[in-house]
């Protein structure tokens, strides 16, 4: 009879282990992934090249204020980029991006599920070799869905997809940029 109890105890000393994770505190993270610029080189003549990928990397952190909700706050430098070439003319658009969002996740042992919803601020620069230089900066909605996967007490992964919603104005243009991306968080 002992015995069983002692299982019994240790069996669920290991499934709250990674729930435990989940409970509230301070994380810190970063995160690399592919972005795509929406549709910024649709429409573009024969003898242009154009590329709106790029390789976009986040430093982020937040407080899990319960196994189901966490509160986040991310920077990304380099959030999108997107270039055009041709017949001697040159046309770069950068992005950057500040964020603060809310995720309410699903934990499933040491998988989660999870949602983002958020609001960003975003500056965008234009540089060309044809009409000069312009920046602008946005605010509007970012979204997105994901899982992750807590290796440990202190340690977590995740794979994610987040849409940052119409990034720029004026002239520059806006364009939904979304964003492929994996991470590791760390809980303090």
């Amino acid at each position: 009879m002992k015995r069983s109890h002692i299982m019994i105890g240790i069996t669920a000393a290991l499934v709250a282990l990674p729930a435990a994770a989940q409970e509230r505190g301070w994380y810190a993270g970063l995160s690399v992934g592919n972005s795509k610029a929406g549709d910024a080189c649709g429409g573009i003549g024969a003898g242009v090249s154009c590329e709106d990928t790029a390789t976009a990397w986040k430093l982020l952190g937040g407080y899990q204020v319960n196994r189901n909700f966490a509160v986040e706050l991310g920077f990304t430098p380099r959030l999108a980029n997107a270039k055009a070439t041709g017949f001697g003319l040159t046309d770069e658009i950068k992005s950057s991006a500040l964020e603060l969002v809310a995720i309410p996740s699903l934990p499933l042992g040491e998988l989660s599920l999870f949602g983002k919803l958020g609001v960003y601020s975003a500056k965008t620069d234009e540089t060309t070799n044809f009409a000069g230089e312009r920046s602008v900066t946005n605010s509007d909605f970012t979204y997105g869905v994901g899982v992750g996967y807590q290796f440990h007490r202190n340690l977590g992964a995740r794979l994610e997809w987040q849409r940052y919603s119409q990034v720029g104005g004026g002239d520059i243009g806006k364009e939904d940029i979304d964003v492929v991306s994996v991470g590791l968080l760390y809980r303090f």
